[in-house]
């Protein structure tokens, strides 16, 4: 009975004309509206503000990495010009260790800092930017084997970072700000802006990627590339012309992506492996540079070749204009690459990854027959999607690098790859979120 009353008593309130509001009865818009579109200026808002934090930050990080690609060519012209360099590897490691422990930090975690910082929120030091960018002109002056993407990795995050700090952002928004400047500084000093506005949102977690940072890393991206074009930046691109995409090419590139499946999880264990064994047995910082500097000087004299020296870019340039190569080269630039890291020298591991995707693609074609130039594109993206379980990126690099001539072979390459390489990776701080084999949530680290 109690509730009938009140039933009509909050109907016939609801149609009382002195129940319409105060606003309706004005004229004004419902509040329901009027929420709608303040939710929508705040969106504008937010909106513009990433615009124009992008712009700063794409030319601020991408004149950064301009500077630091022009450092790298000139090291890597000097090693070139200069071999005797070589023999000062010793030396160069030990001004490395010394220019960390001048900065304090003589434990750097390197990139996985960075991807620690984006999960927990913590701060990327903006003296990261200097260590790394000097560390690195060092490493391949004088012939360490190392890459320079995950520098500018190191580089990009420490800047972006300190953007944020500038325009006070809270924890959140630096997060994006890390991103952010990772894509622009991989922008800039690759020449892949699609690749380098996904990669940095995806290799942090693994079936989970943080979207709220896509405009940003996307106009940050190719503001910085477009910048280093005008300023002469010069980037390799190997356009592959792919045959046609029979059962017969598909099944020996399924072939080959399994293969480098395998192959990318012997590199990842490889590289940790040396590294764990070094700090066991030669715990003090100046003796394992040097120990790795001459380690790599024996190793070059021993090969007499200085193929696994440096990036290595002109091999993997060889590769597609011979379609021949040393069998064993994909495994000599994995040791030579692991003794240079883990001895304190300093760069990336993703050139190396191209490098030996690139030497194992083309010795799969000297044995098979198969398409050389598509067997080398398949294996550099295959190797770098098994490393950093990125396949997006990994796809969008293929695209960038290669054309859009062999679409369906790196797809399924890097489909294969992504699957079969488990749940290792360079980077232990990377997190796999959900299984590569089931919709399950596991949330673990990388091996």
């Amino acid at each position: 009975m109690n509730q009938t009353n009140e039933h009509k008593t909050v109907t016939q309130t609801s149609n009382h004309p002195e129940a319409v509001s105060h606003t309706a009865a004005a004229g004004e818009p419902p509040a329901d509206l009027k929420r709608t579109v303040i939710h929508n200026l705040h969106r504008l808002r937010s909106g513009i503000k990433w615009i124009l934090i992008a712009i700063v930050t794409g030319l601020v990080v991408g004149g950064v990495g301009i500077a630091f690609s022009y450092a790298m060519s000139f090291a890597t012209a000097s090693q070139s010009r200069y071999p005797w360099l070589l023999f000062f590897l010793p030396l160069a490691g030990i001004l490395i260790v010394s220019w960390y422990y001048l900065f304090h930090d003589k434990h750097d975690q390197g990139t996985n800092l960075v991807i620690s910082a984006i999960h927990s929120g913590e701060e990327v030091p903006l003296k990261m930017a200097p260590l790394i960018f000097v560390a690195t002109v060092l490493t391949h002056l004088c012939g360490g084997s190392a890459g320079r993407e995950g520098a500018a990795l190191q580089i990009g995050a420490s800047i972006g970072n300190w953007i944020g700090n500038v325009f006070h952002f809270n924890e959140n928004d630096n997060r994006v700000m890390i991103m952010c400047g990772m894509s622009a500084c991989f922008s800039a000093l690759f020449g892949t802006p699609m690749a380098a506005a996904i990669f940095s949102m995806e290799v942090v977690s693994v079936g989970v990627m943080y979207y709220a940072a896509l405009v940003p890393c996307v106009i940050a991206s190719f503001v910085a590339h477009s910048l280093a074009a005008m300023c002469g930046v010069g980037w390799e691109v190997f356009p592959v012309a792919a045959p046609a995409f029979t059962i017969k090419s598909a099944c020996l590139t399924g072939i080959l992506a399994i293969l480098c499946a395998c192959v990318s999880v012997l590199f990842c264990e490889v590289l940790h492996r040396t590294a764990h064994f070094f700090r066991a047995h030669v715990s003090n910082h100046f003796l394992r540079t040097t120990v790795g500097g001459l380690l790599i000087i024996a190793l070059t004299l021993l090969v007499g070749s200085r193929d696994y020296n440096g990036a290595g870019m002109q091999v993997i340039a060889r590769c597609f204009e011979t379609g021949t190569v040393f069998p064993g080269a994909f495994l000599l630039k994995m040791v030579f690459t692991a003794i240079t890291l883990a001895c304190c020298y300093k760069g990336g591991e993703i050139v190396p990854t191209f490098y030996v995707g690139a030497t194992f693609g083309c010795l799969f074609a000297m044995v098979t027959g198969f398409d050389a130039p598509l067997c080398i594109a398949v294996g550099m993206g295959s190797l770098f999607c098994g490393v950093t379980n990125s396949p997006i990126a990994s796809l969008l690099i293929c695209f960038e690098l290669f054309g859009y001539d062999g679409m369906p072979f790196y797809l399924l390459a890097i489909a294969l790859s992504y699957m079969l390489s488990g749940y290792h990776g360079l980077y232990s701080s990377q997190k796999i979120l959900y299984s590569k084999f089931k919709t399950t949530y596991i949330d673990r680290k990388a091996l």
